[in-house]
């Protein structure tokens, strides 16, 4: 009886166990789950599978991982598009926002498919990887990838070409920038180390050399050129110095002490590095340099002509000697090689060796060869030296103690020195209370209205002018009958057209109004705010008219005033006098009839943005609505859309004062 309650015991405790863990299992529930969530676009399935499946949360975010992984290799292998594989990483980003996966999931995505793909496709991912950036910032990502990304970069370095890919290496290294901080050390040449690699190869064996011989013959040999082809003033410059073979090898030879300044530390190295360079700088001052207008010229087909053309790398042809001679460009980028050279050999690094000490001779020939070219272009450099020698402090400044504090930070605050009060009669209150200001004409001009508030409140400062009385020249320029010509018009002056603009954003609500009109030109869009203008504002003051003209005129406005009926009123556009005191009464109701007035959601979200009064957003709708139904925003129309709307209080209202006015 005993054993069997054990065994019965045994197997109750077995039931009510939580099922176990399975590897294979979870593994194919989530690559299911993973492909369902890319078919319709969502989370949801993997969510799902996440918290059905048994296990501890570690245990399954490694095998959801290694699905992401599988997945992604199948792809590959059947040479899916890159959207397939840009889908898997964008739903791995959003597992390690939910939770479900570990932080590094998208960053090991991302390494193997740019490890996979050839450099065409890569381009594309490393797109996605750009776009992403404050992703990869954020304080979820940032710390779990940040090696993946410089590591994958670095891959990506390699495999690229630095004169044919040279577009795509500066993303790249424009990308680690934007992602690193300023301050973060694997980024910085902390210890001034050189890129040895960056050799410059031109040819070292004179005896294949074309230098130094006969025009006639060069141009037999190399430079075959029709007649014709070449004006007369792009024809090279002639020049007394002749270019042979050893100023060839000479000139391209400095590109060694450029690429390693060490070198110049040495006694050997620096005799024919000082005698090379004497020579070249000598060729330099003597040699002609291009015609300006030969140079302006081949500027202006450079501009208009084709994509500008970047060589990383100098061209060592010799047969490109003679124009690089001549060419402003080349001799530039060669001085600057000087300077920067002469500002290593001067400055203090830190991990400079304290054997490099230049003598008293080269620091002054050094200091006279940079007088010659020195054009205070490189003075950013010297604080970026010492920065790095400080050990890169970071650029976050402290908060400085109050100037009253002159002791250390834990002494008690010295009291600011009383100030010695002001006499009664410069405050203006003395017995003739006038406030002087040391001069006589300031004192009269400032006690002309002492209160600096009830002075800028004067009615007399009020320099602002109505729209009627600016725009009312425009207006009678504008009507075709008056027959003024447009160079004429005041819409065409520059500064009427400034004050113009000023005043619109300040008085009229069409400023802000969003519209779908292009205007090329200021006086355009003008000229289309006054034929608006003209329709809401009264009509200009016109002259006195006497006798039976103006009776007759009289009694057959009234006439016509007396025959228009009810229904004639309502179809006529509405009038910006009816439409501002329509925007009062409509209110807060404006969100409720905008529906109706077949407006925009975008535009009622500009109406919104623009003003937070209720009457300013009833008034800018109704300006809306006239502005896109022109003849047809009339009474009727607004009646029936806010009868639809709910509103008949309002439609009611409105019916009443058409009746009435008519």
């Amino acid at each position: 009886m005993a054993s069997s309650a054990r065994v019965s015991e045994r197997r109750s405790a077995g039931a009510m166990s939580p099922p176990l863990f399975s590897l294979p299992e979870a593994r194919h529930r989530f690559t299911i789950s993973t492909r369902e969530a890319l078919h319709h676009k969502t989370l949801k399935p993997l969510l799902n599978a996440f918290n059905q499946i048994p296990g501890s949360e570690n245990e399954k975010k490694c095998t959801l991982d290694q699905a992401f992984r599988v997945i992604v290799e199948e792809e590959i292998i059947n040479k899916a598009p890159c959207e397939n594989l840009l889908a898997i990483i964008s739903l791995a980003i959003n597992g390690v926002t939910e939770g479900i996966c570990t932080a590094s999931t998208p960053f090991v995505l991302l390494g193997d498919v740019l490890d996979c793909l050839p450099l065409d496709q890569c381009d594309k991912i490393f797109t996605f990887v750009e776009k992403n950036v404050a992703t990869w910032k954020s304080n979820m990502f940032y710390s779990a990838g940040k090696n993946y990304l410089l590591r994958m970069c670095n891959d990506l370095l390699r495999r690229l070409s630095k004169s044919q890919n040279t577009v795509f290496c500066g993303r790249i290294q424009l990308f680690l920038a934007r992602l690193f901080p300023l301050s973060e050390k694997s980024g910085l040449n902390l210890q001034s180390q050189f890129n040895l690699e960056n050799v410059t190869v031109f040819n070292t064996n004179e005896h294949e050399s074309t230098l130094g011989q006969k025009h006639s013959e060069e141009r037999d040999e190399g430079m075959d050129v029709e007649e014709g082809e070449m004006g007369d003033d792009e024809a090279p410059t002639s020049c007394s110095i002749p270019i042979d073979y050893n100023l060839y090898r000479k000139f391209w030879s400095l590109q060694d002490y450029f690429r390693n300044p060490v070198q110049c530390y040495e006694k050997v190295s620096w005799k024919t590095f000082l005698k090379y360079s004497e020579e070249v700088l000598a060729v330099f001052k003597s040699y002609k340099l291009d015609d300006t207008q030969a140079s302006r010229k081949k500027l202006e087909e450079l501009k208009t002509g084709g994509e500008h053309v970047y060589f990383a790398k100098f061209l060592t042809s010799e047969k490109l000697m003679d124009l690089q001679l001549s060419d402003s460009n080349f001799r530039r980028h060669i001085l600057l090689q000087y300077l920067i050279l002469f500002q290593y050999l001067k400055g203090q690094v830190k991990f400079k060796s304290s054997n490099y000490v230049l003598t008293d001779e080269q620091s002054l020939w050094i200091e006279d060869t940079t007088k010659a070219v020195y054009q205070h272009i490189l003075n950013t450099e010297e604080n970026w030296n010492s920065w790095k020698n400080e050990g890169c402090p970071s650029f976050v400044k402290e908060r400085s103690q109050p100037e009253f504090q002159l002791g250390p930070p834990d002494s008690k605050p010295m009291r600011p020195a009383r100030k010695r009060p002001a006499p009664e009669d410069f405050l203006g209150k003395g017995p003739n209370k006038k406030i002087l200001m040391g001069n006589e004409e300031l004192t009269r001009l400032w006690n002309l209205c002492p209160d600096n508030m009830e002075a800028c409140k004067s009615e007399s400062r009020e320099y602002m002018p109505t729209l009627e009385e600016f725009f009312e020249e425009a207006i009678e320029q504008a009507d075709p009958e008056n027959m003024v010509e447009n160079k004429y018009k005041a819409v065409n002056n520059s500064n009427y057209g400034w004050r113009a603009l000023r005043l619109l954003a300040r008085r009229s609500p069409h400023f802000f109004q969003p519209t779908n009109q292009q205007f090329k030109s200021l006086p355009e869009y003008l000229e289309n705010m006054v034929i608006k203008l003209a329709k809401e504002l009264p009509p200009p003051s016109e002259e006195i008219k006497t006798g039976e003209d103006e009776d007759e005129e009289d009694n057959d406005a009234l006439l016509k005033e007396n025959n228009e009926s009810p229904e004639v009123q309502r179809d006529k556009p509405m009038t910006g006098e009816q439409m501002e005191a329509f925007a009062i009464r409509l209110g807060e109701h404006w969100r409720a009839l905008a529906p109706y007035l077949e407006m925009k959601d975008s535009d009622i979200r500009q109406i919104e943005a623009d003003s937070d009064d209720v009457k300013m957003r009833a008034k800018q709708l109704l300006v809306a609505w006239q502005d896109q139904e022109g003849a047809h925003a009339t009474p009727e129309n607004l009646i029936t859309a806010l009868s639809k709307a709910g509103l008949g209080d309002l439609a009611e209202s409105l019916t009443n004062d058409t009746d009435s006015s008519s």
